[in-house]
């Protein structure tokens, strides 16, 4: 064995580096090879910074700023000035991109005003005097304002609060209306009841409704006598007038929903309650305190209903009201009022903070909950340099969602606009909710911005983004989802690598991205990781994927490695040890199990088509030999029967480069291109998309749902209208999917 190899061996087995053939990667900011691309982030367009919409409508709380401009463009770029416009919109696109990177906060409406002003500045030294007039018709055909938010280390909170709020708003207007339209039949009941009274009939009441207009024009002691005799008895009983009081007093005094008309300023006592929380024991404490100010609204709104109606008997009614909510309430009670949201950090989670959080998710109470998890990467407790992957957040959504009743939601923030609907569908689930966030956020450890780090462990399969709907349908394929993540039905996923070597020639290769090229981006690992100079590359080294799949024997003779590049994006191999290769296996044997959850390699229907196969292989080994043994005719019309049924499968035609299609087969129905142009795109029986209408949309749709499809099976073809805007650049950006 040559002297570089045995170098080479001797660290993945050890861990120890020998400085005379490997080089310590500490200081040289490596990064793993497909992120070379990624390095300024502000010179792309991607889903970051978010809008937190100002006015959300029941399904939409938040757009990307790249989705707004594109929104804007198809409306305002047309006609000759089309090509201007787009690109002056995209420059501010970028330079508002630019400012919230840099820390800049506010509405997009204040945001632009400052990133058009700083155009502006240029284009004075320019000399184009076009820019103003682009902005504007952009500007014209923006409808929708609210927060910029970045993909950063308070995303998680801003976006699930920003959510809960829109959905607690929509519950609040629905409560209200109810609460009022109660309020009024019962102040109308009781109006009629002193309208009947002697004091109701009385010269003096009746002269005082009727106005000092026509005070003179009546002798309302004449009216007061006929009315007395004219209306029936009074025979509403005194305990009626006073359970409707006492009902109105009950929903009058409610706080689980603050009136619009109410003053401003009150006491503590009648303040409407807060449902946000920062820790889940004082949501706990909270909850548990108000509980008999919940039951009593609960029974007064049901009593009410039945007031309204005349159903109220007191005899049958009476008893069953007194123990009303003696067991608790069921989610259908609890449905109508405010669900509680806590956010709380995983790093700041003690053990008993973990208990209060386990009593949520098991209670069945109307609490969400965000887990952030800052770090997935932090050192394992048994020390000697292991790493713990998440462990412990993996183990709080395991567990929760083997309590079945609880919606259940793991996502990287850089996928969090992506499961928009699926944060929507958690935050109205009438069940307890957990949302397990990955921010990315340890920038101390990585020098990759929170959007790439989160990305990259979504990627990497380290925390994988999966949903648990109870509510989905009664069993695993229709309540877990996993299809967010790539190439969801490989170990791990491959990309497309390009690079151009010494001799100036490009070079392409497919690279698996793994747990490895993870952590090989902390440089709390850089122990693990060995840089081989290049004079020293050799045959001994090979992808860390393909070293997952080999198993050893006594002393390897190959060594996992990985392309990565420096500061200067110049292509770096690196050899990883044995403790990071022994994670990896622990990590792809973790993502198996949800794939087994999933329905991706499920043993089980694995088990069952072997069966299934072997039983039918047997049944044709039968029927050939039953067959063999039959006339001549009948064998011969037998032999000429698979080769009859083999011409007939003809093989389906190769599509031309030039047509637009979808391979429905594969779609994941994510919604992006149906939210694009749901008349040019549409979804079968078996909900995947296909081109419905190809007129229906322009190439730039087509083109845009392309880009937007997580699964990449959308396919624009060429453009069927030469004279559509903007051909130039959507041909180009069309080009990888063809």
């Amino acid at each position: 064995m040559e002297a570089d190899t045995q170098a080479h061996v001797a660290f993945f087995l050890t861990g120890r580096r020998p400085s005379e053939h490997l080089d310590a990667v500490d200081e040289l900011k490596l990064r793993p090879a497909l992120f070379a691309g990624y390095r300024e982030l502000t010179q792309l367009r991607y889903d970051f910074p978010l809008v937190l919409l100002a006015q959300p409508s029941d399904s939409l709380f938040t757009q990307s700023l790249s989705g707004l401009f594109d929104t804007a463009l198809a409306a305002a770029a047309r006609g000759s000035n089309a090509e201007r416009i787009r690109k002056h919109a995209l420059r501010l696109e970028q330079e508002i991109r630019v400012l919230v990177a840099a820390g800049a906060g506010g509405p997009l409406s204040a945001l632009w005003e400052k990133a058009a002003g700083r155009l502006a500045k240029a284009e004075d030294k320019s000399g184009d005097s076009w820019l103003a007039d682009s902005l504007r018709r952009t500007r014209a055909a923006i409808k929708l304002d609210g927060e910029l938010a970045d993909c950063d280390a308070a995303l998680p909170g801003r976006l699930l609060q920003h959510a809960w709020s829109a959905v607690q708003k929509r519950k609040s207007a629905a409560f209200r209306k109810d609460l009022d339209r109660l309020v009024l039949k019962l102040s109308d009941i009781l109006k009629a009841d002193f309208e009947r009274s002697e004091a109701g009939r009385s010269a003096k009441h009746l002269k005082a409704s009727v106005g000092s207009g026509f005070g003179d024009a009546f002798d309302f002691d004449a009216m007061s006598r006929i009315l007395a005799k004219a209306l029936p008895k009074d025979e509403f009983p005194e305990s009626r007038r006073k359970r409707i009081r006492e009902l109105l007093a009950v929903l009058g005094a409610q706080q689980f929903y603050p009136s619009a008309d109410a003053p401003a300023k009150k006491s503590a006592a009648a303040r409407p309650y807060s449902f946000l929380f920062d820790g889940c024991a004082d949501a706990l404490a909270a909850f548990r305190e108000r509980m008999p100010r919940l039951i009593e609204l609960a029974r007064a709104i049901a009593i009410a209903e039945l007031e309204i109606d005349g159903q109220y008997n007191e005899a049958k009614h009476g008893a069953l009201f007194e123990q009303f909510g003696a067991n608790g309430l069921d989610p259908q009670d609890l449905a109508p009022f405010p669900d509680y949201l806590v956010c709380v950090n995983a790093e700041k989670m003690l053990a008993e903070e973990h208990a209060q959080l386990m009593e949520i998710l098991s209670s069945g109470l109307p609490i969400k909950v965000l887990l952030q998890i800052d770090d997935i990467l932090e050192e394992s407790p048994n020390g000697e340099g292991g790493l713990s992957s998440g462990m412990r957040s993996r183990q709080i959504a395991n567990m929760a969602i083997g309590l079945n009743e609880v919606y259940v939601l793991q996502s990287s923030s850089s996928n969090l606009y992506r499961f928009r609907e699926r944060v929507l569908r958690g935050l109205s689930y009438r069940g307890p909710a957990l949302f397990s966030v990955y921010s990315g956020a340890n920038a101390e450890a990585s020098d990759l911005p929170p959007y790439l780090m989160s990305a990259a462990a979504m990627e990497s399969r380290a925390f994988p983004a999966f949903t648990y709907d109870p509510s989905a349908g009664p069993n695993w394929a229709a309540r877990f989802y996993l299809e967010a993540n790539s190439q969801v039905d490989l170990d791990w996923p491959v990309q497309g690598f390009a690079y151009e070597n010494e001799e100036h020639q490009r070079v392409s290769e497919d690279l698996a991205f793994t747990l490895v090229d993870f952590v090989a981006s902390d440089r709390r690992y850089a122990r693990h990781l060995a840089r081989v100079p290049r004079e020293k590359w050799n045959g001994s080294m090979i992808p860390v994927d393909e070293s997952l799949t080999r198993e050893r024997k006594g002393l390897p003779d190959k060594v996992p490695s990985l392309l990565m590049v420096d500061a200067d994006n110049v292509l770096q191999r690196v050899i990883v040890d044995e403790r990071l290769i022994r994670e990896a296996r622990r990590c792809r044997e973790m993502w198996h199990s949800l794939q087994e959850l999933g329905g991706v390699h499920n043993s089980h229907a694995e088990k069952l088509l072997a069966r299934e196969k072997k039983a039918w292989e047997e049944r044709m080994h039968q029927e050939a030999e039953t067959h063999a043994a039959a006339a001549p005719v009948a064998a011969a019309s037998a032999a000429a029967a698979p080769a009859a049924a083999t011409a007939a499968v003809e093989e389906e035609p190769e599509r031309s480069p030039d047509e637009a299609y979808i391979e429905t087969p594969r779609c994941s129905t994510c919604n992006e291109c149906t939210t694009i142009n749901g008349k040019m795109f549409a979804y079968d029986n078996n909900k995947q998309a296909y081109i419905a209408d190809i007129n229906a949309g322009t190439y730039a749709q087509l083109v845009e749902a392309a880009e937007s499809c997580q699964v990449s099976i959308i396919h624009p073809g060429k453009p069927r209208n030469p004279k559509e805007p903007g051909l130039e650049e959507l041909l180009k950006r069309a080009e990888p999917f063809l």
